[in-house]
């Protein structure tokens, strides 16, 4: 990676609020940088699959600032068939993308690892994640701080922690309560932990999906 090629990643962030929850913002990519991210994941999968080595990484210097990211890949019967990503930017984007399509299509413990088969039968969606920020709220006043369609949810307490992207609450049409109980219940605990002292993270997403014919587009989950 050469650091000449891309600005400090400092200097592309800034921060705000969001109904009370402090978001670091970052660059939105370009429909063409959403384009290469999902087909950089897909490569990543035949490679691994084929035993080749991994893809090349875009020149793009977005491609080479630390980001976090998910991988999410469906049938074209829109069911989850893997998921997996690094929720905080530890790493480069195009790293963290190869990293995560091959671990959700071989590593996501709720599935059995892609066939080379399937590839074919699968839809890749690539989330790009802000850092994630602790929602600082009384229990009671949490779901008033969530934005349905605008922010994920990281729940962590002890050694357990969940995550559930934005995208989730919009498909299974949770409201902020239902959405928080979710999180808890992802992280292995009782739906009602984030009434306790469970730690509650904010986080949005930038979310580019593939088309059954290949193309690629920007997901929208809420009006800006």
């Amino acid at each position: 990676m050469q650091r000449s090629a891309a600005r400090k990643l400092d200097e592309r962030t800034e921060t705000h609020k969001t109904r009370g929850v402090n978001k670091v913002s970052m660059d939105q990519l370009t429909t063409t940088q959403g384009e290469a991210s999902v087909n950089l994941a897909r490569n990543a999968i035949k490679a691994y699959i084929k035993g080749d080595a991994d893809p090349k990484i875009p020149e793009n210097p977005v491609f080479h600032e630390k980001r976090g990211v998910f991988v999410t890949l469906n049938t074209r019967g829109h069911e989850l068939r893997g998921c997996i990503g690094r929720p905080y930017p530890i790493m480069p984007l195009g790293v963290a993308i190869i990293a995560s399509a091959q671990n959700a299509a071989t590593e996501d413990p709720r599935f059995s690892p892609l066939k080379p088969g399937e590839l074919d039968k699968i839809l890749i969606e690539v989330t790009i994640l802000t850092t994630p920020q602790k929602v600082h709220a009384k229990p009671t006043d949490l779901p008033g701080k969530i934005e349905i369609g605008r922010h994920g949810l990281i729940v962590k307490q002890g050694y357990y922690q969940g995550l559930l992207l934005p995208q989730v609450a919009t498909e299974y049409n949770f409201d902020a309560e239902e959405f928080l109980s979710q999180t808890c219940m992802k992280a292995g605990l009782s739906p009602d932990c984030w009434l306790g002292d469970a730690e509650i993270y904010a986080f949005e997403g930038q979310i580019f999906e593939e088309m059954p014919d290949r193309t690629v587009k920007e997901k929208k989950t809420y009006k800006k």
